[in-house]
């Protein structure tokens, strides 16, 4: 499972904006791997620098020493859908002269296509496959006498999720959907602002948090200081992955810090699945803190029972086929000494299509576990998502096609507990009201009826 990107913005004349958009954006490198970009404004010009692969594969001292300026975007990208190609890389720039904007987007509009034909009719060009486009083309096609009021008519017309930093020459801005899918937060630093995808980016650019961006709320930063306008937003539908899997643990959304709820689904899990056994260990890094809460609740200790290779996938040298058939012997390593012969408690997040956990579960097995028992921080996922996610198609998900007891026998666990839709909700301690639960019950904050397909349009 991915998310798609990451956002970060800065105004400030104190400070050097692309280093610290830099290290922003590297604070937030497990939201997206496939690309990154940085753009700056000096006030007269924009100027920007993309590329495919991770943040310190991109940037060179050269590049950021061009990205001179006051006002800075970037962004970490994973095509949820559309290509990864470089064009398709983001910020993106759209309009000429006066009316350029630079925007990074994080999230998938539903109505994109509809809205691209229109705007080609009207003449704008596309130069990418992403729907970002679409946005930044809309915002210039909208009546308006200022571009915040642009902003605001266009949001009226958008579908679907979106959190993103735009930046004209003069001014930064955030904006946030209605519904509030994907986060984003605001930030002081050297006597100015900063907003970013998840507060541990504020935390390791040393930044101050101050607040939420609130679901349908745009924030304009400029010369003259900060501004806010709301709008009326409609139901409220926090992706709930976000505290399961995609935020950093030490990331604080609506008010609680994601490491806290993990560590209460671990131990809600012990609550609604307990067993007896020997260790308790969960698979690194996501479902760390839940091991820990499983083992705190259960009493059973708690141990690092495989060590996982953090470098993998952070190469462009591709595996010889010996490697390949390797597979996720590349990625973990278990501590045979410490598991040999033990009765394990085995947490993971989620189980998406059961391609990884057989040969988790395999690995475990040959480093002498003698029983594996599984259990899981997200209740069974049998919808796809139609919202960013790449996910993957309801027949590729296994547990819409097969009951727990199957899915269990091939996993080849010895037993397998998913957490209750309501100890996932109890666990972060906020109204389940504020979630999407879409990939879980199926009921979508917006219609869905057409699934858009990951090559149709890009993000």
């Amino acid at each position: 499972m991915h998310e798609g990107c990451a956002v970060v913005g800065i105004f400030s004349r104190e400070m050097d904006i692309s280093r610290t958009s830099f290290f922003s954006l590297f604070s937030l490198q497990h939201r997206g791997q496939e690309s990154s970009g940085i753009a700056v404004s000096d006030g007269h010009n924009i100027r920007k620098h993309t590329g495919n692969g991770l943040v310190s594969q991109v940037f060179t001292e050269y590049e950021l020493d061009r990205l001179r300026g006051h006002i800075g975007i970037g962004h970490n990208h994973y095509s949820t859908t559309g290509t990864n190609r470089l064009f398709n890389a983001q910020p993106i720039t759209v309009g000429s002269g006066t009316s350029t904007l630079a925007l990074a987007h994080n999230g998938n509009i539903v109505n994109a296509e509809p809205l691209r034909d229109e705007l080609t009719e009207l003449g704008y060009n596309f130069h990418t496959s992403t729907n970002s486009e679409v946005i930044g083309n809309l915002i210039l096609s909208s009546p308006g006498n200022s571009l915040e009021e642009k902003i605001r008519h266009a949001m009226r017309r958008l579908e679907g999720a979106y959190s993103m930093t735009i930046m004209s020459k003069d001014k930064l801005i955030g904006v946030r959907d209605p519904m509030g899918i994907r986060p984003l937060c605001l930030g002081t630093i050297d006597n100015g602002w900063i907003i970013a995808s998840e507060s541990c980016a504020l935390d390791q650019a040393g930044a101050q948090f101050i607040e939420e961006i609130e679901p349908a709320e745009i924030v304009v930063i400029d010369d003259d200081g900060k501004s806010s306008f709301k709008q009326k937003g409609k139901r409220k539908a926090l992706c709930i992955f976000e505290y399961i899997y995609f935020a950093r643990p030490d990331s604080v959304i609506s008010g609680k810090l994601v490491y806290q709820a993990r560590e209460s689904m671990g131990a809600m899990l012990a609550q609604e699945y307990p067993v007896d056994a020997d260790l308790v260990m969960g698979i690194p890094d996501s479902a760390t803190a839940a091991a820990i809460g499983y083992s705190r609740t259960s009493g059973i200790p708690y141990c690092e029972g495989l060590l996982k290779n953090r470098y993998v996938g952070r190469t462009f040298i591709q595996p010889d086929q010996r490697m390949r058939d390797l597979g996720v012997q590349m990625e973990f390593n278990p501590l045979s000494r410490i598991i040999s012969g033990k009765r394990l408690v085995v947490v993971d997040d989620s189980i998406v299509r059961g391609t990884t956990t057989p040969h988790v579960i395999n690995l475990l097995r040959k480093g002498g576990a003698r029983e594996i028992h599984l259990r899981i921080c997200a209740p069974p996922l049998c919808h796809p998502c139609f919202l960013e996610v790449d996910m993957a198609s309801e027949w590729e998900l296994i547990a819409a096609q097969m009951p727990v007891p199957r899915i269990r026998e091939y996993l080849g666990a010895d037993s397998l507990g998913y957490l209750s839709l309501d100890g996932l909700i109890h666990a972060t301690g906020l109204p389940e009201d504020i979630f999407c639960l879409a990939c879980l019950n199926g009921e979508y904050p917006l219609p869905t009826q057409i699934a858009l397909g990951k090559l149709t349009m890009g993000k």
